[in-house]
């Protein structure tokens, strides 16, 4: 029989997505902030319903495809957190642009849908409709500013790369079900646990689904839509592409790869290996030579998807915890990173070049404190939180005994200060260019302040999130 409850905030969220759309469509033009109150109290429902119909232990519905359990629900929440974020970051910039549509938070929801769905398939039919869905969303999105040609550009490569990406990955899948005649995520470990599991058609699969993997994720060499997507698209697009779906990315690697192909770790673990080191080297040797700060948020991200791998790398149970705690401090300091260049941007002008930044503390001491929290963070700086991030993934890669990568780690880590640093220099010791006032609404400032002092609160007790991911997670 199947259990309705289990799958609560998804209907939830699909039958609010179709209250919102009907809504929508009678609105005027003035009115648009209707939509944006009714798509915040959608998430407010949806959380709601994650924590009353949350569960203690791992269950599943329909046939086993759906799987609800205290990881997944964790995942969601934050996912939650985030859109909410950023929905609350782009409405001022929104409406100031002339761009206050419907269509923004309407896509918003169902990229969050496909989230959902994501974390929690249970096989990989499931897994890959919110794959795709998220992904049409997403394609969407980037290219919401319908006059933007730069926009445009952005989501058609963003959507070429992703089709090929995506038709790799169901490649993968279908030659996994060739193989061992399941779709379903542990009759899978088990097929492939056999004797003659792996043989080469299975390490061809495998291969196929980390492309897919990689794509979703950023990571080297299949992260060429990152910066242009980052650079082209509308900063509060950017701002949701560069964060929730890094949430989908870590649930869709743990459910394929650590779920359904545990018993190949040794063969994904040499393909992530060779992913971790590009993405490490490439990311943060060519976010140095950026003068776009979007552009150098988007190599950055590479970056930082280098660290998420060696959690996975490590192939622990808390080689996996250090992967999820990574995936959510760089989310929250990813949203704070462009909720700044949103607070920084006024009518008809985006503050997405470094040399924006010159003299933000003449400007506003108390926000350049805050900036200087976030690339810190982002840099790796005790007690900011991203600090604790990096520290317990190189602890992992070194109880795996993969000491190289840990050094290699700590290398680009510090070749990575530099950027960052660059920011604050910018900040503290350069002459505004301009000395506009900073304008913003209030609930953006107190929101944003929130965002980066919790960086310096989860540095301070790194434990509570860090106790969070490992119960959930075992």
């Amino acid at each position: 029989m199947i259990d309705y409850s289990l799958a609560a905030p998804e209907i939830f969220l699909t039958a609010a997505i179709c209250a919102v759309l009907i809504v929508d469509v009678f609105l005027r033009e003035e009115q648009r902030r209707i939509t944006y109150t009714l798509s915040m109290l959608t998430l407010v429902g949806v959380a709601i319903c994650s924590v009353w119909f949350g569960v203690d232990t791992s269950m599943t519905t329909f046939n086993g495809a759906y799987v609800a359990d205290p990881a997944g629900n964790v995942l969601k929440l934050f996912a939650y957190l985030i859109v909410a974020l950023v929905f609350l970051y782009s409405r001022g910039f929104l409406d100031q642009n002339g761009l206050l549509k419907g269509e923004f938070f309407i896509l918003g929801l169902f990229g969050l849908l496909g989230l959902m769905i994501m974390v929690s398939g249970n096989n990989l039919l499931v897994l890959y409709l919110g794959l795709e869905l998220q992904a049409l969303s997403l394609y969407a999105l980037i290219a919401f500013n319908r006059d933007s040609a730069r926009s445009a550009e952005s989501a058609m490569k963003y959507f070429v790369l992703g089709a090929i990406a995506s038709g790799m990955l169901l490649y993968g899948i279908s030659l996994l079900y060739g193989i061992t005649g399941t779709i379903e995520l542990a009759p899978l470990a088990q097929a492939l646990a056999a004797p003659d599991g792996l043989d080469i058609p299975a390490l061809l699969a495998l291969a196929f689904v980390v492309v897919g993997v990689a794509f979703k994720f950023g990571a080297v060499p299949f992260h060429m839509w990152i910066p242009d997507v980052y650079h082209g698209a509308p900063t509060p697009v950017a701002l949701y592409v560069g964060s929730a779906p890094k949430i989908a990315a870590f649930a869709l690697t743990w459910r394929i790869l650590v779920e359904g192909m545990g018993p190949m770790q040794l063969d994904w673990q040499d393909m992530l290996i060779v992913l971790c080191v590009l993405s490490l080297v490439i990311g943060n040797l060519l976010a140095i030579v950026q003068t776009n700060f979007k552009r150098m948020l988007g190599y950055s991200t590479i970056s930082h998807v280098g660290f998420i791998l060696m959690g996975f790398i490590a192939g622990t149970e808390n080689g996996l915890r250090d992967a999820m705690f990574y995936t959510i401090v760089y989310v929250l300091m990813a949203t704070a990173a462009f909720g700044m260049i949103i607070l920084l941007s006024r009518r008809g002008f985006e503050a997405e070049n470094l040399e924006d930044f010159k003299g933000l503390n003449a400007r506003s001491p108390w926000f350049a404190f805050v900036m200087l929290l976030i690339m810190f963070s982002m840099t790796g700086v005790p007690p900011l939180v991203g600090f604790y991030a990096k520290l317990v993934v190189l602890q992992s890669v070194v109880e795996a005994g993969l000491v190289w990568l840990a050094a290699l780690g700590v290398l680009f880590a510090v070749i990575g200060a530099f950027y960052y640093l660059r920011i604050v220099w910018y900040m503290y010791f350069s002459e505004p260019a301009e000395e506009v006032p900073l304008l913003a609404a209030p609930d953006l400032r107190v929101v944003i302040s929130a965002n980066g002092l919790s960086l310096l609160a989860l540095g301070v007790f790194p434990g509570l999130l860090l106790d969070l991911c490992a119960r959930v997670l075992t």
